[in-house]
Order: C-alpha cells, then structure tokens, then sequence
C-alpha cells in the first residue's frame, strides 16, 4: 500500500568532518564521484536506503567516502530548499563530527581523494555545500559555548596553548591568557601532568589531559566568557 497522489521526494545524509591539527581548524572534503558536479569538491554524501536508521546511512556513507570508521556524529539541521539539488528534490541531513586529525588520519581512504583543507580556505563546493558548512560552523560555535566538545580534537595529552588556540581560531578573537587557564582550570575537567611540552618555548608549558568522567557527565556553560549561545547563530 502507498500514499496516493504524492510525489516521490529523496533523502541523503552530508556528513560534515572538522579536525584540528594543533594550528588551525580543517575540513574532509572528498572529490564528488558521479555527474552533475563530477570530481568538485564535496562533503560527504549518499542517500539513504529504505531499511536503514539516518545515523546508520550516516555512517555508512561516511565510511564508503573516506574509509572512517567508528567516528561519532551529532545530527545537525535539514536543508530542504526544493532547488538545491538540480536533479531531483532531495531534502538533506546534515551530521557533523570532530575528531583529532592525528589519530584518524591513517583511515583516510585514497579512493575519492579526502583532503583536509584548513576551513578558511574551503573551496567552492557543490550544491548549497558552502552554506552547509557556514551553518556547521555557526552550530560549532554555539555547542562549544555550551559543552566542551572541542576537547574531541586534540591529542590524549595537550597544553593550554593548544587548548587556547582552539577556542581563538574558532570564535576568530583574542582571550586574555591568564583568564582562559583560570577559567578552565576551575571547571576539574583537566588533569596536570609532570612533564613538559618543550618545543614551543624554553620555559615549556605542563600537560595535561581530560577528567573523562566529569566530561561525560557534561558541563553547561563550559566557558562563560564565550558569547551567550543565542548571540552566536
């Protein structure tokens, strides 16, 4: 039995990859493997199979692209404009994820030729994927405020310049040093470690790593001095 008179409408699922390589945010991109816009620059992008969960077509296709495996991903928005795919009215479900660049990278498949591309220098991209990424930016912002999310891009063990540096290229400002390690430090989420990081400077900076407790049991609020979460979007 089927609905009658209505009019047959595709879903897919965009996948949105952030990464962080200890200087600036990037983006997996993958070239676009059949017409229109073949071999342009894409995010990752399949539809979804009539038996299949949204988060199971998500992983799926993330994994075909890319060859990444094992990556979590928060559904994000719905891109419904009825133009924005021109072949056929396909409403999209975008999922975005941010991982530590350094442990996935020997996943990355060669066979759509996934990139990383630092964020402010992402390519035109097909469809309506350039407003795609503008709004998962603007979602990343606003999670940030709220959660320490961004903690997923580094290293197991990191300092508070790598960590300072993370939330500066994100919000594209400047935070007084002294107040950012007071402020985060406060919080319990971080663990000091006796050694050093001493590449940066003579004197070195302490590392230190996640509480991974209290970050599961989720802080709201995380960072106050970041814009309120409404003046974000």
């Amino acid at each position: 039995m089927k609905y009658s008179g209505q009019t047959r409408l595709l879903v897919a699922v965009d996948c949105i990859i952030f990464g962080f390589d200890g200087e600036c945010y990037k983006l997996l991109l993958i070239q676009r493997g059949m017409a229109p816009e073949k071999k342009k620059w894409s995010l990752m992008g399949g539809f979804v199979q009539p038996d299949e969960h949204l988060d199971e077509a998500a992983n799926r296709i993330l994994k075909k692209l890319t060859g990444l495996e094992q990556v979590y991903m928060e559904q994000m928005y719905t891109f419904s404009q009825p133009d924005r795919d021109p072949v056929e009215r396909t409403i999209a479900v975008t999922y975005v994820a941010l991982i530590d660049i350094n442990k996935y990278q020997q996943q990355i498949s060669e066979e759509f030729h996934a990139k990383w591309f630092p964020l402010n220098e992402t390519p035109q991209l097909i469809f309506d994927h350039n407003e795609i990424v503008s709004k998962a930016k603007s979602w990343l912002r606003y999670k940030a405020a709220l959660h320490p999310i961004l903690f997923e891009l580094l290293p197991n063990k990191f300092t508070l310049p790598q960590l300072l540096a993370l939330y500066e290229d994100l919000y594209e400002t400047s935070f007084d040093k002294r107040n950012f390690s007071r402020k985060v430090l406060s919080t319990g989420l971080l663990i000091k470690q006796k050694e050093k990081e001493k590449e940066s400077s003579k004197k070195g900076a302490f590392y230190y790593k996640l509480h991974k407790k209290k970050y599961k049991d989720g802080f709201q609020t995380f960072l106050n001095f970041v814009a309120k979460p409404e003046n974000i979007l």
